[in-house]
């Protein structure tokens, strides 16, 4: 019998559209000779649905009439493994077990560890970072202090709340202006695919950025703008016992950051995107926005970037695919810093591995194994400690004499 995944996607997340595109890139790709697919699609109201006409992105346009097609659905752990059933009815609620969960989420709510934890709380084996490395690769704040203790060079930042900001402005705007020079780039600290993100070129313009993130986020990160920047992204593939790197790439942007429209809808005047990918058409994903595959790079920048990539991907204790995203400074001699992770990437970066020479099935089918080789490792660990301490305690549970 072949095994079955749950592919989750979607999500109380601002990346919510971004990942019904890359779910539906990845649910088509996987080899369905060797499993069997289900979709499992989180509304933005953080309700379960599942169903075929998940596998069609065009039902999506109109949410209403796509969920009047599907069924609601929960999961439930039993002896044997874990169980999707339906929400509602008496009888016949069991719908099918699953075997192996593929989260395809992006963004808070979802990718930073909210839903591995409760696939954790499941017993569910699931692809890609665990609760730990997702939440880091989430906090861009705490992600940068972990790699300056690894070795790894980031940029210096300062981070704060929001609500600081609202109450004392100008200590604020001083203390950033004291550490960090303009230009400077102000973003939220947790989100992805360039959502909050805008550059100021002085103290007017870092108030009405911060003022724009702070819509974001309860905690606003700052650092200082590279101006003759080029941006160079690698994937990574494995876990902390092997892993590999993809080609690079340079993504090209409009303006002077990377936008989430260069990121999931260019080409629509002209842009010509990745071989391959239909060009302007927002179903391709990361896939689709206009790029130099490979980064045109000297050997030696390349494998230290790669190298980069790896170390990043060990310090934060990723697994599965990630996509590391860099800055090099052309005016400081080509010094690379590492600006953020993806733990699940936009389209899973499956177009910088096809073009390193693995096909998009064979990625699916890596995150599976993946899935199913850290649970192996984990069946070997121990959970609980051969104690009872709760023997020690009285009936209104105050231990000794006065609780018996």
């Amino acid at each position: 019998m072949k095994p079955t995944v749950a592919v989750f996607f979607g999500g109380q997340s601002v990346e919510h559209e971004v990942s019904v595109i890359s779910a539906n890139q990845a649910m088509h790709a996987i080899d369905k000779e060797a499993y069997d697919v289900v979709p499992v699609y989180i509304t933005k109201q953080g309700t379960f649905y599942s169903g075929v006409a998940l596998f069609n992105i065009a039902n999506y346009i109109n949410e209403e009439d796509l969920l009047k097609q599907l069924v609601e659905v929960c999961f439930v752990r039993a002896e044997d493994g874990v169980y999707m059933e339906k929400t509602r009815g008496l009888f016949g609620r069991r719908i099918r077990k699953i075997d192996v969960a593929v989260p395809v989420v992006h963004g808070t709510n979802v990718e930073d560890g909210t839903l591995q934890g409760y696939l954790e709380l499941l017993g569910l084996p699931y692809s890609g970072c665990d609760i730990a490395s997702s939440a880091l690769g989430m906090d861009k704040a705490v992600m940068k202090t972990v790699l300056k203790e690894a070795g790894v060079a980031v940029l210096v930042c300062r981070c704060f709340y929001k609500e600081d900001f609202y109450k004392d402005s100008g200590a604020v705007v001083a203390d950033l202006e004291q550490n960090i020079a303009y230009p400077m780039i102000v973003k939220p600290y947790n989100t992805g695919s360039s959502i909050g993100i805008r550059v100021a070129e002085d103290r007017d313009a870092l108030i009405e950025c911060i003022e724009y993130a702070a819509d974001f986020a309860e905690r606003i990160l700052v650092e200082h703008a590279i101006e003759h920047l080029r941006e160079i992204n690698c994937s990574v593939l494995g876990d902390h016992s092997s892993a590999k790197a993809s080609i690079l790439e340079e993504p090209v942007s409009s303006g002077e950051i990377l936008s989430y429209e260069d990121k999931y809808m260019s080409g629509g005047k002209g842009g010509k995107g990745t071989k391959g990918a239909k060009v302007g058409n927002a179903k391709q994903g990361m896939a689709s926005s206009d790029r130099k595959l490979p980064a045109d790079l000297s050997d030696e920048k390349t494998e230290e970037i790669k190298a980069m990539a790896l170390m990043t991907f060990r310090a934060l204790g990723c697994s599965g695919v990630s996509r590391i995203d860099f800055l090099m400074d052309t005016d400081d001699n080509d010094k690379v810093y590492v600006n953020e992770i993806n733990t699940i990437p936009g389209s899973l970066s499956f177009y910088l591995w096809e073009a390193s020479g693995v096909s998009f099935s064979e990625l699916m089918d890596t995150l599976i194994r993946l899935a199913l080789k850290r649970k192996r490792e984990r069946e070997l660990l121990h959970f609980s400690f051969d104690s009872n301490i709760l023997k020690n305690f009285g009936k209104t549970g105050l231990k000794g004499s006065k609780g018996k």
